[in-house]
């Protein structure tokens, strides 16, 4: 059951579907190679604590380990890029497009820049970082 707070989203074909009963984090722009790669551009996503967290469709999903210890989760089915996850962590990483409707949400910085695509510019009022730098805080729970 979702509450008036409660932000929920999925995939382009419905094959994963979620929801978010707590706060969300604001949204940062990954321009790394990887982030890049997977989506054709840069990622750009929020995030939530997992204990709000859940899928209440997971047929299609489907994870991608991309380095040791962070994963990428999918749609199997339609392809759509959804999850950033990085194991023992205690919030995952959820695509801002992949949510519906109004989100309430706003850019609050981009990390990776120094791999930057040539063909688009960034907004100049909005920090960036050439590498890692996610000074975005997670929001507190309610």
């Amino acid at each position: 059951m979702t509450t008036p707070s409660t932000k929920t989203g999925g995939c382009l074909c419905g094959a994963v579907r979620y929801a978010v009963s707590g706060p969300l984090k604001q949204v940062v722009g990954c321009h790394c190679t990887m982030c890049r790669r997977q989506t054709g551009h840069y990622l750009a996503f929020t995030a939530a604590w997992l204990e709000d967290f859940s899928l209440s469709e997971q047929g299609g999903l489907k994870w991608h380990y991309s380095s040791a210890r962070s994963r990428r989760g999918f749609c199997g089915t339609c392809g759509s890029v959804l999850f950033f996850a990085t194991d023992g962590d205690k919030k995952i990483s959820i695509t801002a497009g992949s949510l519906d409707g109004a989100t309430g949400l706003e850019t609050a910085a981009h990390i990776y820049v120094a791999d930057k695509g040539d063909y688009y510019a960034l907004d100049e009022t909005i920090p960036r970082h050439d590498a890692a730098g996610d000074r975005v805080p997670m929001p507190p729970r309610a």
